[in-house]
């Protein structure tokens, strides 16, 4: 905490120095300012907060800052004032966020300090007038701190009179009506879900309808010229009821240009935390604009932008958990709309899916997997989504899923799932079990991808029964073909790693091999000459009949390749 509060003294140190250096407070009231600003920044930095400590600090700097109007207007001195006095309206914003978030039943307690800092600002604004960041600042507060969007809209108007030809000016406008529009809209839905009459209703059609931000939009084509027309708020975007409501991907360039937009405030956040605000209320912005976009387009291309954008933000690396909630809290929301709708295409379900569970939220990747699995029941992918995360979830229904899934999969697709089945039931449940997961595989799977299950299978008997287990599966498979060459080598090798190992067994395997690949693979022929020729108990008078009979099978080049991998082993040189 003690770090926390020298940075923030330290952080105040080049405002007091300049108000020294100018004449404004003598050396004596800095030193005494500093031990004030360092007690009332302990107190609400401290474990347990009270409400009357940030009401102190809100009043102190606002005094504060009156005190050196007061002082420059006696003088007449305003060098340095913009520096000054911005930052410690940054710093009292800042206090009144933390304590209204913290103490929202006190609400009255801060809007009368926040009143007084109005004040401030319209004090301001009288003798700064020439400032457009000061008017953004001033309207944003308004808007975004007291919520008084006419105070804001006004704010702006008298702005423009000031600074006709600001573009920052018509683009924070501009925001400001269309996030006035979507903030009503949103009021006005949740009025009418919950079936309440509105005393003194405020939704006319044209705000609702962003017909304000069209008004900006004119007098700002009329007004501005050249290259600095394309920075007021996306061109593109005022337009686009008129001109290019059906195309998706001028609404999603519109809505990602609100992340580019730099804060309008001469001072950028400094801390990590206003950093990650920042960014949230970019990312809100951006939301806003596809909220309209999806409205005015309802189209799977124009819900995929959607998706794609909240899925990128989630997946952001960022050490706030105020950030990463707001973007989960986006993505799942923006998620439900557009599966409502069944506007998204299968692989986004995928995508969100495997985002969620890399950031462990199984709740929220359970959801999305059921609302895959309820659209698209005949993907064979989707159900393995959601079977690894009811795996991952450690329900208790994986099994009972398993064959619901098979109830509604073509058999062709189902390969995957039964060995993932298998695997799953290996480490949670008995060998019994297991087996009889493999059985009802080798029964439902035939053809060329039962020879990956048989493998499996193999492989499974040895690592949980030994030897004798895996001998019991090949004899169990040897004749329900097809098969893979691999599984004949495994039982030579498994039948190599006895400590007594059998060589009428390892020739049993390679006569059983050879019935299936005898014609085509050379290596398999090579392989037993060897074996019989370096196994202690071989039987090097055999080598001649397999050579022959391997030339009789092989065909082409693989009869070629045969003949001369047997020279370079004669030579010494295999």
């Amino acid at each position: 905490m003690a770090e926390i509060i020298q940075e923030r003294i330290e952080d105040r140190l080049p405002e007091l120095e300049q108000l020294e250096r100018i004449g404004l407070f003598s050396h004596a009231e800095i030193k005494a300012i500093i031990k004030k600003a360092s007690d009332l920044e302990y107190r609400i930095q401290r474990r347990t907060l009270f409400k009357e400590d940030f009401i102190n600090y809100v009043q102190y700097e606002i005094n504060l800052l009156e005190l050196i109007q007061r002082r420059r207007t006696r003088i007449g001195y305003s060098f340095k004032k913009d520096e000054i006095e911005n930052s410690i309206v940054h710093r009292v914003q800042g206090v009144f966020r933390r304590a209204s978030a913290k103490w929202k039943k006190y609400f009255p307690f801060f809007q009368a300090a926040k009143t007084q800092l109005s004040k401030v600002f319209s004090a301001m604004l009288a003798i700064h007038s020439n400032k457009p960041a000061l008017w953004i600042m001033a309207a944003k507060w308004e808007m975004e701190d007291r919520l008084s969007s006419e105070s804001a809209r006004q704010l702006f108007l008298r702005a423009l009179r000031f600074h006709p030809e600001c573009p920052k000016l018509y683009q924070e406008y501009f925001r400001m009506e269309l996030m006035h529009a979507e903030k009503l809209r949103k009021e006005k839905e949740e009025f009418e879900k919950a079936s309440m009459d509105m005393e003194n209703p405020d939704y006319s059609e044209e705000i609702l309808k962003g017909e304000l931000a069209r008004i900006i939009y004119k007098n700002s084509v009329s007004i501005i010229k050249g290259r600095y027309l394309l920075n007021i708020i996306f061109v593109i975007f005022f337009s686009l009821q008129d001109l290019h409501t059906d195309d998706p991907f001028t609404w999603d360039y519109v809505a990602r240009r609100e992340l580019e937009i730099e804060s309008q405030t001469e001072e950028q956040p400094t801390t990590k935390q206003a950093k990650a605000v920042e960014v949230g209320r970019k990312e809100e912005r951006c939301c806003a604009v596809y909220e309209e976009a999806v409205k005015t387009l309802p189209t799977e291309a124009m819900w995929k932008c959607y998706i794609t954008f909240c899925l990128e933000r989630f997946t952001k690396k960022t050490n706030s958990g105020f950030l990463r909630g707001k973007r989960l809290e986006r993505t799942v929301t923006a998620f439900r709309k557009a599966h409502e709708l069944k506007l998204l295409p299968e692989f986004q379900y995928e995508q969100l899916i495997k985002s969620l569970l890399s950031h462990n939220f199984l709740k929220e990747a359970l959801e999305v997997a059921v609302a895959g699995t309820e659209l698209f029941r005949d993907s064979g992918a989707m159900w393995q989504m959601k079977l690894q995360v009811l795996i991952d979830s450690k329900s208790p229904d994986i099994a009972m899923q398993f064959e619901e899934s098979f109830v509604h999969l073509k058999p062709q697709v189902c390969l995957s799932l039964w060995i993932s089945w298998a695997e799953w039931s290996e480490g949670a449940k008995s060998q019994e079990d297991t087996e009889a997961v493999f059985k009802k595989a080798l029964l439902a799977v035939i053809g060329a991808d039962s020879v990956t299950l048989k493998d499996k299978y193999l492989d499974w008997a040895y690592r949980n029964g030994g030897y004798k287990k895996a001998r019991a599966v090949f004899k169990s498979l040897q004749e329900s073909r097809p098969f893979s060459v691999d599984f004949f080598r495994k039982m030579i090798q498994f039948e190599k790693e006895q400590e007594s190992c059998n060589m009428a067994n390892i020739r049993e395997y390679y006569e059983r091999a050879l019935r299936e690949f005898g014609s085509a693979d050379s290596d398999l022929w090579m392989d037993y000459i060897k074996e019989e020729l370096n196994h202690p108990l071989g039987r090097p008078e055999n080598c001649g009949q397999i050579y022959w009979r391997a030339m009789k099978m092989l065909q082409g080049e693989s009869a070629e390749a045969f003949v001369a991998k047997h020279a370079m082993h004669q030579t010494g040189h295999l």
